[in-house]
């Protein structure tokens, strides 16, 4: 039977339905963090280990870091390090979490859990209608950002998505966000994915050690803590010091990142470089047009070569209609990482049962559309193409000295510049300055949501 999904449109306006019945009932969204039942069966099945008991031993870890959601507190070692002191602040967590009518509070159940849930897994209740699926925070992989492939996001970079939303997706601007508000979501956000890591990484280490569960070893057990046996006790202050050695490690890649911040260089002053499709449309009828018509041809070479080899996801005409079958990390991490195909709907049956959503392609960014859901600006462009998109398909460059270098990126955005046939990418463009309408999206055409650039 075939599935039908909404577009992002029809999705928010579902989503606003929703909020207002929810506010209306008064009916408040559970105030629990829902274990990663998912993560934890995954394990189960590949090794046919009940995990039952280790999901619990990690929850109990984490909320005793971590609190709950109406009282979010933060690891004690936060207070005793001074690297982390100015990182994240427990005022700005108490402003975003709790009741979304609480007076003062509330800020993430009132404008994040309905998609992204309570517990950052990316499951609220709108999620199983959006596509692509609310990001999940718990794996610490966030798409769009300043930083390299496997690096955290900087909290601006968190915090930009939060202040301007995603073009193209149901995830989007809230104007009557103050910057306070942004500043203490942007917290929030870090503190849910840092909480959510954590719990599997408890779960992860303990399998990679062995730890005998059928045995009756446990990552922690808490009854141990004010045991009178000394060796008992001993016993727990070891697996407890594991525990916060294992948050630590996780908090330490977050502070990493704005060490690991991408600088873009200056365009070259050979030929021009479009920073919008507008100004594209303008450079292409100027005294530059030749030079820019130059680089459109080297970055449509660039595009169709092996090197570069960005037709072989997006298509020949940058359509998004080459490889289409591909899946995010998200959904890999629970399927094929454990030999599943996410095609084998019978096999993903006890895991869809415990909270996965079931799997959807990661369909390539159709260029015709000019929304780019990373930033259109050509430094963005410049970074999803260098750096790649964490937890997509889309890989980092690779150069190759004579082939394709860094100032053939500048080529390549041009190239996509060109192939733009609607002016949803340009807030200020009007339809008059469209280059041509195409099948695929002609202008005023309802957007299709895919997670590529």
């Amino acid at each position: 039977m075939q599935r039908f999904r909404f577009s992002p449109h029809v999705a928010m306006m579902v989503c606003a339905v929703v909020c207002v019945s929810v506010a209306g009932c008064r009916e408040e969204i559970p105030v629990t963090f829902e274990p990663n039942f998912v993560h934890a069966m995954k394990y189960q099945i590949k090794d046919n280990v009940s995990m039952d008991q280790a999901s619990e031993d990690a929850v109990w870890v984490v909320t005793k870091m971590f609190g709950t959601p109406n009282e979010p507190k933060l690891p004690d070692f936060v207070s005793e390090e001074e690297d982390f002191a100015d990182w994240l602040d427990l005022d700005r967590l108490v402003r975003a979490s709790g009741p979304a009518d609480a007076e003062g509070r509330g800020l993430y159940r009132k404008h994040c859990a309905l998609c992204h849930g309570v517990t950052g897994n990316g499951r609220g209740t709108t999620a199983a209608i959006l596509n692509p699926y609310p990001r999940d925070y718990r794996m610490g992989v966030f798409k769009f950002k300043s930083t390299p492939l496997s690096y955290k996001p900087t909290r601006e970079d968190l915090a930009r998505v939060i202040r301007d939303g995603i073009a193209g997706t149901a995830m989007v601007k809230i104007p009557e966000l103050s910057e306070e508000d942004v500043q203490a979501l942007t917290d929030y956000v870090i503190y849910l994915s840092w909480r959510g890591e954590t719990e599997r990484a408890l779960i992860d280490d303990a399998v990679m050690e062995g730890v005998d569960f059928e045995g009756g070893e446990r990552i922690i057990n808490p009854e141990l803590a004010n045991s009178p046996d000394e060796e008992k006790k001993e016993e727990f202050t070891e697996a407890w010091e594991i525990s916060e050695e294992i948050a630590m490690g996780v908090a330490e890649s977050w502070l990493e990142a704005d060490d690991e911040v991408l600088e873009v260089p200056e365009p070259p002053a050979d030929f021009p470089v479009a920073n919008s499709h507008k100004d594209f449309i303008k450079l292409s009828q100027g005294d530059q047009a030749e030079a820019l018509a130059k680089s459109v041809a080297r970055g449509n070479e660039l595009f169709l070569g092996k090197v570069a080899s960005c037709s072989k996801c997006h298509g020949e005409k940058g359509l998004g209609n080459g490889q289409t079958t591909d899946y995010d990390e998200w959904t890999k991490d629970w399927t094929a990482r454990i030999g599943i195909k996410p095609e084998d709907r019978e096999s993903l049956i006890p895991l869809l049962a415990r909270g996965a959503l079931p799997p959807i392609n990661a369909i390539p960014r159709n260029f015709a559309e000019g929304l780019f859901h990373g930033g259109s600006d050509s430094s963005d462009l410049y970074r999803r193409i260098t750096q790649g998109i964490d937890g997509s398909p889309m890989p980092a460059a690779t150069f190759v000295e004579g082939q394709f270098e860094e100032q053939d990126v500048w080529h390549l955005i041009n190239f996509i510049r060109s192939l733009q046939t609607a002016d949803a990418g340009d807030t200020n463009a009007t339809p008059s300055e469209s280059v041509g309408e195409s099948p695929s999206q002609s202008v005023g055409a309802e957007p299709k949501a895919s997670p590529a650039i």
